[in-house]
């Protein structure tokens, strides 16, 4: 008689996967659903009132913290890498910090200071006597000074990638281009920024990704734009079928984004003829060269992180605000359980698609792979009207068949529930919980998947006792992402959260919004806090990377 096979779990893994993907497919299925369905005369309606303006005012913060990631993130990589001078080595690692500030935190201390009441401003009018009319001062609340905000805390992105990658190069091609009679400046141009094009590229089109989705910052500088508007629709003018259409209109742009950026880098290739790669000799810097170049990579550090910590500091010294508060204690619990539960939640959805990818390569285990990465190109705005539009229908569907058949209301079930929110935060951070994985998982050599395969264990039983304990430094990286990743998010938990349970970041944005930027200052610090711990990590790999 034939034996029956032993169940190794393939199968429920393969579930497990294809169900994250459906899940992380869902927001932009509902949100494309929920915009066709509502007729065109909301859109024609939105055609000649805002879409119009949200279209330029996006377009126009997409191209400037394009333009300004691009020159910061790789200006700054160049230098430290490819120059000495001093305070290169702290400088290298400094560049990092900003990673840990939400661009929203930055709009509060900088608004603060150089706003009309500010600071600056003030002590402009004492020393020269000037009245309120008597001079032009840039204005900080405005579509330039949202776009400052983010290219200071964005450029970490570009600047990441574009030392990677100039690291990576071998001096060969450079050194040619000199003897061939080219300036540093010009082989710089013509070698070494070409062969980085591919990362700098992807940097650049992961700030604009950030950008789109940006609400606290735009919505404070009173910015119109996508990320605004669907906000505006949902719960000021109550329009649904308005904010999916909106949503749709950003959604189909980060989409065309996230394609371009994956063209992009499958095209890219690079083959050096050289059998023994020449690492690039770094060049000495000396005098007024040295001096620009160290005011040239401390600037973003200090306008990015040194001087918005000293603000918010002082702002919270000011305020009312007490962290030991029950109030206080509170929001931190909320923001550090939905932190938590989210982390955990991602990093397992992450393991079953990376782990079921490995274990059964094929169109199914990649195509799931690709649906859960879309998630980084989705807003979370758009996810939240994504997901909230067909729960919340269910769940109207079914407190109205239980009231019409058993006289019993069940309010919203799934709607009301952090559960919902939590879903929202693994669809947006999947695809940083899955690369983190991806990355460690690439140590895990197939012969040792094959040789614990041979001692007859079970595909589960392979991840739970190879692969698990090997990627442990791995996961705990994924799982520091994706906590201060939530902690910051503030659309979709503006717009997802249950009634009476706010966060820190809404306390922020809450604050902020009634003008109290002093009291804004004390939940924004703890925020920033949590964001350094991922940027510590990173730190210290971008230090060992030499």
């Amino acid at each position: 008689m034939r034996a029956r096979a032993r169940p190794d779990g393939a199968r429920g893994l393969a579930v497990a996967a294809v169900l994250v993907a459906a899940v992380c497919a869902l927001p932009m299925i509902a949100v494309f659903l929920a915009a066709v369905s509502g007729g065109t005369e909301t859109v024609a309606h939105l055609m000649q009132t805002v879409l119009g303006r949200y279209t330029v005012t996006t377009l126009a913060l997409v191209l400037i913290v394009s333009a300004g990631t691009f020159a910061i993130g790789v200006g700054a990589a160049w230098l430290v890498t490819m120059t000495r001078f001093p305070g290169a080595r702290l400088l290298e690692i400094a560049l990092v910090l900003p990673l840990a500030f939400p661009a929203y935190v930055l709009a509060y201390a900088y608004t603060h200071v150089l706003d009309h009441p500010g600071i600056v401003q003030s002590a402009l009018r004492d020393v020269t006597g000037w009245g309120p009319r008597d001079y032009w001062f840039p204005e900080i609340r405005s579509l330039g000074g949202a776009a400052a905000m983010l290219v200071l805390v964005l450029y970490p992105y570009v600047y990441l990638l574009a030392r990677a990658a100039f690291l990576q190069q071998s001096g060969t091609t450079f050194l040619a281009a000199r003897a061939l009679g080219s300036s540093a400046w010009g082989a710089f141009f013509k070698v070494s920024l070409p062969l980085a094009r591919p990362a700098i590229a992807g940097g650049v089109l992961l700030a604009v990704m950030e950008t789109i989705a940006d609400f606290g910052t735009v919505a404070y500088f009173g910015v119109q734009t996508f990320a605004t508007g669907i906000y505006t629709a949902w719960f000021s003018l109550f329009d649904r079928v308005g904010a999916a259409q909106l949503a749709l209109c950003l959604l189909s742009f980060a989409l065309l984004l996230a394609m371009l950026e994956r063209i992009q880098r499958g095209r890219a290739k690079y083959h050096d003829p050289a059998r023994r790669p020449q690492a690039m000799p770094p060049a000495e810097l000396k005098g007024w060269q040295a001096a620009a170049a160290m005011v040239a990579c401390g600037v973003p550090v200090f306008f990015g992180a040194i001087l918005p910590i000293v603000i918010l500091v002082f702002m919270g010294v000011g305020s009312e605000q007490n962290l030991l508060s029950p109030r206080y204690l509170g929001f931190i619990r909320n923001s550090v359980t939905l932190a938590g539960v989210a982390a955990v939640l991602t990093v397992c959805a992450a393991v079953c698609v990376g782990f079921f990818q490995r274990l059964r390569p094929g169109r199914l285990a990649h195509g799931s792979a690709y649906v859960a990465r879309l998630g980084y190109a989705v807003p979370g705005g758009v996810i939240a009207v994504g997901l909230l539009v067909p729960f919340a229908a269910f769940d109207n569907t079914l407190d109205a068949w239980l009231r019409s058949t058993f006289d019993i209301s069940t309010g919203l079930l799934i709607t009301g529930s952090i559960w919902l929110l939590v879903l929202a935060y693994m669809v947006r951070f999947l695809a940083a919980a899955l690369g983190a994985y991806e990355g460690g998982q690439a140590m895990v050599h197939a012969n040792m998947d094959a040789a614990a395969r041979s001692l007859g264990q079970t595909p589960l039983g392979t991840l739970r006792r190879v692969h698990l304990p090997i990627l442990a430094p791995s996961l705990l990286t994924a799982l520091l992402i994706v906590f201060v990743d939530v902690m910051k998010e503030l659309p979709a938990t503006l717009i997802m959260r249950p009634f009476n349970y706010d966060t820190l970041a809404v306390q922020a944005y809450r604050l902020a919004s009634d003008e109290r930027l002093n009291g804004a200052a004390v939940p924004s610090l703890v925020i920033v806090a949590m964001g350094l711990l991922p940027v510590i990590l990173i730190c210290r790999q971008v230090g060992r990377q030499r």
